[in-house]
């Protein structure tokens, strides 16, 4: 009998301790070393999940054991979503701390500046030229209203088969830092998401506003790339914009040649007579009214100006050729063409 019993309790001994050098196997920590592993935590992972990413990286030599040993502590629950370098050898306690503080590493990012008054095609170039992306899908995403989902004023922008690029005046020109490898879509909607915070920055009754002067946002932002491409100085905005509201009102053409340049296949130095009779929807030359569209993205100075005209009597207005990159303006004919010839005799000085 005692031999049964030393036996036996031999038998347990042994069973026990291999139960515990199992567990103490299974939870201590891998082989050091100095070669660093990185993990992504998604929002919403659960620790048992965590735990067999951690065993399959060679962070930990058991999932089910290191999870077992989360729910002992009470932890697993605050872990932090992101991207993590964790290196072989961490200790539990090491591992578990750094996923609970967030110590994420700093993710590699873009950083780019769109300009005032760019085209999309514009655009579409200087991102391939330094963020990397592809321009012709660049293009063809700005074109599949499906992808859009940054503002709430692409949904009322018009089906008009005239548009060049619908989405012409709603990327927002400004200075973005991305995620490095972010998709042609995502920069879209990322721009498109500044139009809608910058607009919220007008005043509360902008909408009204819109509404008393008969104008969809659409067309705010077409009478704002107007503005941005035919002014540098700001004071003239509001001025430049009267002249087209008065135009407008009066039924007369626009007659901008910014409109033209953005007819044209490749903007001109210096336009000439020729010019003025492209056939295109967008010159307001030959079409009375506003083009079908902005031709440029337009800054929110440009939109503040187009939104709140100057109140003036003023028909027409050309470059001082001065160097000053200011306008004469006029009220008449009569004194427009005056105007033209001190601009001629400025740019011949």
């Amino acid at each position: 009998m005692l031999w049964s019993f030393l036996i036996a309790l031999g038998l347990v001994l042994a069973m026990a301790g291999s139960v515990l050098f199992y567990l103490w196997n299974g939870l201590r920590p891998t082989a050091a070393s100095s070669k660093t592993v990185m993990i992504t935590i998604s929002s919403g992972m659960r620790a048992q999940k965590v735990a067999e990413m951690l065993e399959e990286n060679g962070l930990i030599r058991n999932a089910s054991l290191f999870n077992g040993w989360l729910k002992l502590q009470g932890e697993g629950s605050r872990f932090q979503a992101g991207e993590y370098e964790l290196t072989p050898g961490m200790t539990r306690d090491q591992i578990v701390a750094k996923l609970n503080k967030g110590d994420i590493v700093a993710a590699s990012t873009i950083k780019f500046t769109i300009p005032e008054g760019f085209t999309v095609q514009q655009i579409a170039d200087r991102l391939a030229e330094k963020a990397g992306i592809d321009k012709a899908k660049f293009l063809e995403i700005a074109g599949k209203p499906e992808e859009w989902t940054g503002s709430i004023w692409t949904k009322t922008l018009p089906t008009d088969k005239n548009l060049r690029y619908p989405l012409e005046g709603y990327l927002f020109p400004d200075t973005y830092e991305m995620k490095a490898g972010s998709t042609e879509s995502e920069i879209i909607n990322r721009m498109l998401a500044e139009l809608d915070r910058k607009l919220d920055q007008l005043p509360e009754d902008w909408l009204g506003t819109l509404e008393e002067r008969g104008l969809t946002v659409h067309q705010l932002l077409t009478v704002a790339s107007l503005v941005e491409r035919e002014v540098v100085i700001d004071e003239e905005r509001p001025i430049v914009s009267s002249v087209i509201e008065n135009r407008l009102k009066k039924k007369m053409p626009l007659q901008i040649d910014a409109t033209i340049q953005y007819s044209l296949d490749k903007p001109k130095e210096r336009l000439l007579e020729a010019d003025l009779k492209v056939k295109s929807p967008y010159n307001t030359y030959l079409n009375a009214g506003l083009p079908p569209g902005p031709i440029a993205n337009p800054s929110l100075k440009s939109i503040e100006a187009a939104l709140y005209p100057e109140q003036t009597d003023y028909f027409y207005y050309v470059t001082k050729k001065d160097g000053t990159n200011s306008h004469l303006f006029a009220e008449t004919f009569k004194q427009h063409q005056k105007n033209i010839k001190l601009s001629e005799k400025n740019e011949k000085k």
